[in-house]
């Protein structure tokens, strides 16, 4: 028991959350890169020699330059095993992110130090608070002129009401900037930033803020305004309380530049001291806490292709408690079955390894043949159901053709892959042949696109359809048909085979709700 307790401590389940173009990815690769886990950090837009970034594995991913597919990144860095999830930045791509924020125990929050907190920075930490995910901050690219510290400080406190303590402060900025001053350690730390693609050790250490040696590493200026900040700060700010961090309702700060390696080390021993061991999960009949004997999991995202060669499919499971090994047979809670879990993987993004055993807080890939989907619960013999991901109504609505039309039958199994790996809603008509698809914005039309391209050799046509929203209906069967039957020109079902209601407006929309009360129509869906 004292073994098993002690491998699950040292855990530690994260996502990465930000708004497009804060840096995350770059932060992604330099925490691989200083975990061991990478030689070389890639370039989110690899130009000649340069390796593309290891989260952004997609080939649409890397044409374009962001992030579409959250990916999951496992490895060891001073006794602990971490479970890196990178996130869509991209409002477009945030039911992804959603979904993987049901998987972790907490997360980093990255903003650029020049726009602060933005509009899907915002959103996302909604959620992390719906979940009381503790929350890390790395305010990055502060090799460029950006707000002062102290702004964004109270920036934070402001729009997350959330306190905020630095953990680290930046000295100079822009061209000016050397590094960062470690407040919760009291050591200064620079480093060499000759070669940014791999790992480099400080090359000046001062302990203390009043250290002598400060004033022979750092101008005089430098000096005094470093020492004048950190006393400034630590008068205005309350001391890093760990259960206040744990309990979502302060965020320790640190500042960096990720493209530089500046404050990446300081962030990662920062997760390996305070960021918390895998949680107790919430089911539908009781809490399950991570310790216990038997395995459980669910599975909260599905990804197709990521080996295109071999049309795979993989079903990423968060661990939630037990000691998984490779071979077991778990019981699939949704279709009452036994399922061998054979082969599982852990990732380094698309690249992987036979998981021969796993625990609480890990991340495993179990090849999936179409037996598993988004919010299933798997358990070692135990009938419950985890809880809380979610499916939303999407806001954006296409009919979907393919160029020749003699590969309607390829193009109608690439929108069912894509819709069992949740990349979009996909909705079948009662009448007539075509598809249509749902998204919750436009980039997505253009990336699905590409990928059934890409990775089915189906080049495919969107256009405008005379539908606005979609609703998930619910009640009771027989009013669930009477309502199919009056309504079947809106009338349409899911992958899962719920019936959907399609809408042309929202008065359309409302005049139905009124007319048939006793069903509901629903926004978001539970799985």
């Amino acid at each position: 028991m004292e073994y098993k307790t002690d491998i699950i401590s040292k855990r530690r389940t994260f996502a990465i959350i930000s708004h497009p173009d804060a840096g995350k990815t770059t932060l992604t690769e330099k925490l691989l890169l200083f975990g061991g886990a990478i030689q070389m950090a890639g370039a989110v837009k690899a130009k000649r020699e340069q390796r593309a970034a290891r989260s952004d594995w997609m080939k649409v991913e890397q044409e374009r330059g962001i992030s579409v597919a959250s990916s999951v990144m496992t490895f060891d860095y001073k006794g602990c095993t971490f479970n890196l999830l990178d996130t869509p930045g991209h409002e477009d791509f945030s039911e992804d992110t959603y979904r993987v924020l049901t998987a972790v125990d907490s997360a980093v929050m990255v903003i650029d130090c020049a726009k602060g907190i933005e509009a899907q920075t915002l959103k996302l930490f909604e959620v992390c608070r719906l979940r009381d995910i503790p929350i890390i901050t790395f305010v990055n690219k502060l090799d460029r002129e950006g707000q002062d510290p102290f702004a964004l400080l109270s920036e934070i406190e402001d729009k997350l009401a959330l306190d905020t303590t630095p953990a680290s402060w930046p000295i100079g900025m822009g061209n000016r900037f050397k590094g960062c001053y470690d407040i919760l350690n009291d050591r200064l730390i620079l480093l060499d930033k000759a070669d940014k693609s791999h790992k480099t050790e400080p090359v000046a250490v001062a302990d203390g803020i009043n250290d002598k040696k400060l004033d022979d590493l750092l101008t005089t200026q430098e000096v005094s305004e470093l020492r004048e900040n950190v006393e400034m700060a630590k008068a205005l700010c309350k001391p890093f309380d760990v259960n206040a961090y744990l309990e979502g309702s302060m965020t320790p700060v640190f500042f960096g530049s990720a493209i530089n390696n500046f404050g990446v080390q300081e962030l990662l021993d920062g997760l390996v001291k305070y960021a918390p061991s895998p949680r107790a999960q919430k089911a539908v009949e009781r809490t399950v806490e991570p310790t216990e004997d038997k395995v459980t999991g669910f599975i909260f995202k599905i990804q197709a292709n990521m080996d295109p060669k071999h049309r795979d499919r993989i079903a990423f499971m968060r661990i939630c408690s037990g000691h998984f090994k490779n071979g077991m047979k778990l019981y699939h809670v949704r279709s009452e079955k036994q399922l061998l879990m054979h082969n599982p993987v852990l990732f380094l993004a698309q690249d992987r390894e036979l998981a021969e055993e796993a625990w609480a807080g890990d991340i495993m890939g179990v090849p999936n043949h179409g037996n598993l989907r988004i919010g299933d619960t798997l358990t070692e013999g135990e009938n419950f159901s985890f809880t809380g991901i979610p499916s939303f109504a999407p806001e954006l609505l296409q009919k979907v053709r393919p160029v020749d039309p003699l590969k309607a039958k390829h193009l109608g199994n690439a929108l069912m892959q894509i819709a069992e790996e949740g990349g979009a809603s996909i909705f079948k008509p009662l009448i007539g042949n075509e598809w249509i698809v749902g998204v919750v914005g436009a980039l997505q039309f253009q990336i699905l696109a590409d990928r059934i391209r890409t990775e089915y050799e189906v080049p495919v046509i969107f256009e405008p359809t005379s539908f606005m929203t979609a609703r998930w209906l619910e009640g009771d069967a027989n009013d669930i048909k009477n309502f199919v039957d009056k309504n079947r020109p809106n009338a349409a079902q899911d992958y899962d085979g719920n019936w959907v209601f399609l809408a042309r407006n929202d008065w359309h929309l409302n005049k139905t709700a009124e007319d048939f009360p006793k069903i509901k129509f629903l926004k978001t869906k539970q799985n």
